[in-house]
């Protein structure tokens, strides 16, 4: 069968051209009309054309069914877009095989059934066939699927206000980025501190300290004021995502300031949203009160510790590639000037910073919550256009970050509800109280396994509601220094939110910066961890008996 081509001087050799085109030429072509299709077809016909008064012949060449035209490449399949099968594998054999193991005695059903589905969840968001949004929206519909959950209870948490605020930040973080303050404010940063990473490190985490007395959020702290700064210093040093410098600084510095935002949240009783709970918890227990000053004397000592050994830690193990620059600060000061005075947006952007850490910071006595403060911030912007709706639609790990968050939190919720964590709280009880162990041994085994089993919670809030009681009772009941044990269990109830990327407000709004592999994040998390129990239980022990808490 014939077909014909249109040749142009297109540089292949078995297309015949007349004349070829003066380089720059830019005139339109006009074409004379054509013969009829068979006898186009049929011979070899060239026709003229006239290109700002240069000849041009495009020519329609007869392709026989003898002749060796090249052949077309064979179909190929589209490569598979869908979820990675082995991961899959691997999440679904979880919630299988402990949704068919029978629920052991004073375990319901139900109960095993969302422990399996919330087992194979995590497993699912570790190991990630599909981004975590997707993984945790699978398990929940795999709970309404069995009726583990009614579709009300799955979808509960997206009422919370700690998803919502987490959210709410990183639309902050689009702010200041936007408005160029966040580049401003590092670049004051780097002008003072940026001679080296860990000092630079170390500005940020003591500024964050100064601050966790006045806001009782961490995720507030994190998101609303931390993560902007950090995103926007990794950006000024070169180190962005996705394009292979994120361990240029962004790496060690985001790992940094979410391990010790733990840290300064379990200093202060007012560091965290949940302190007062286990302050209150407390009183109820053993009828006796945790004070303000009484938290932080006990607090100060192990909790500079883990603020100094800390980064030092990651920046040994987990190092920043650009460990000393010392143009930075002439560098930076360079910048600021040439950023000249700020603008009209850059001043509402630091007006409306004020206004919602102020709300936040007195939100007690005003009766203004975090998540509220959060939303009247993100109002004033909104109306002022510093941001655009279409922006915060556009903040695709905002939204990422608020379903898998509220996912595991509605999951665990109900995990507490159906008195899965009640009955693994009196089974670890019977369990220490048997072994018939001094307090100190008795009391470390419980410290451990109140701080691990943390893994399964996703709010430090609902740990503290579901076993901070039960353990503290049975720590008491086996000889330990009632107020001693109190305070432990409260400040490890803010450390353990070190583990996971899930455990504490501060975790998702970090993580989902995207500079920090989950692997890794899970890995230094555990390691970390250890190292705030051995500061904690033995620099804090010996100055818990300096002050008589024992």
């Amino acid at each position: 069968m014939a077909s014909s081509v249109l040749s142009w001087n297109l540089g292949f050799p078995s297309l015949s051209h007349r004349r070829s085109l003066p380089p720059k030429s830019s005139a339109s072509i006009s074409l004379r009309p054509l013969p009829t299709r068979s006898r186009a077809l049929s011979h070899g016909i060239s026709y003229p054309v006239r290109k700002s008064g240069v000849s041009l012949r495009i020519s329609t060449v007869r392709a026989s069914a003898a002749s060796t035209a090249a052949p077309l490449p064979a179909k190929q399949s589209s490569p598979w877009q869908g979820a990675a099968l082995k991961p899959l594998a691997a999440t679904i054999a979880t919630g299988v095989i402990l949704w068919l193991i029978p629920a052991p005695s004073g375990v319901s059903r139900n109960a095993w059934q969302l422990l399996a589905i919330f087992l194979a969840t995590i497993v699912g968001i570790i190991t990630q066939p599909l981004p975590l949004g997707a993984v945790a929206l699978l398990g929940l519909g795999a709970t309404v699927l069995t009726k583990t959950l009614t579709f009300a209870a799955a979808f509960s948490a997206f009422g919370d206000p700690i998803p919502w605020l987490i959210a709410l930040a990183f639309f902050f973080a689009r702010g200041f980025i936007k408005t160029g303050l966040g580049n401003r404010v590092a670049y004051q940063f780097v002008s003072l501190f940026g001679s080296s990473s860990l000092g630079l490190g170390y500005s940020l985490v003591f500024s964050e300290a100064l601050l966790a007395p006045a806001i009782p959020s961490v995720s507030a702290r994190a998101g609303g004021i931390f993560l902007p700064l950090v995103k926007s210093l990794c950006v000024a040093c070169g180190s962005n995502v996705g394009d292979g410098t994120e361990n240029r600084l962004g790496s060690w510095l985001m790992l940094t300031c979410f391990q010790t935002s733990v840290i300064t949240s379990s200093m202060f009783l007012t560091a965290m949203a949940a302190n007062p709970l286990s302050a209150n918890l407390t009183l109820n227990t053993i009828k006796q009160t945790i004070g303000w000053t009484d938290w932080a004397v006990a607090a100060i000592v192990p909790g500079l510790v883990s603020l100094i050994v800390v980064p030092l830690l990651l920046y040994l193990i987990y190092p920043p590639t650009v460990k000393s620059s010392p143009d930075a600060p002439k560098l930076a000061k360079e910048k600021l000037e040439k950023m000249g005075p700020m603008t009209k947006n850059e001043i509402i952007m630091a007006v409306t910073l004020l206004v919602t850490v102020g709300l936040w910071i007195f939100g007690g006595v005003l009766n203004v919550d975090a998540v509220t403060a959060a939303i009247i911030g993100l109002s004033i912007l909104l109306i002022t256009g510093v941001v655009t709706w279409k922006e915060c639609l556009g903040e695709a790990v905002a939204w990422d970050t608020l379903t898998w968050f509220a996912a595991l939190i509605a999951m665990a919720s109900y995990l507490n509800k159906y008195g899965l964590i009640s009955w693994f709280s009196q089974t670890v009880v019977k369990f220490v109280g048997g072994l018939g162990l001094s307090w100190q041994l008795s009391f470390g085994i419980l410290v451990l396994l109140y701080f691990y089993s943390h893994y399964f919670f996703a709010s430090g809030a609902a740990h503290i509601g579901a076993m901070f009681t039960a353990f503290l009772s049975v720590a008491s009941a086996l000889g330990t220094p009632p107020l001693l044990g109190a305070m432990v269990l409260s400040f490890l109830s803010n450390l353990m939110g070190g583990l996971t990327h899930y455990g504490i407000g501060s975790a998702p709004v970090f993580y989902g910066a995207n500079y920090v592999p989950l692997s890794k994040w899970w890995g230094y998390g555990f390691l970390i961890s250890v190292v705030n129990i051995i500061i904690w239980l033995g620099i804090g022990g010996i100055w818990w008996k300096t002050i008589g808490l024992w």
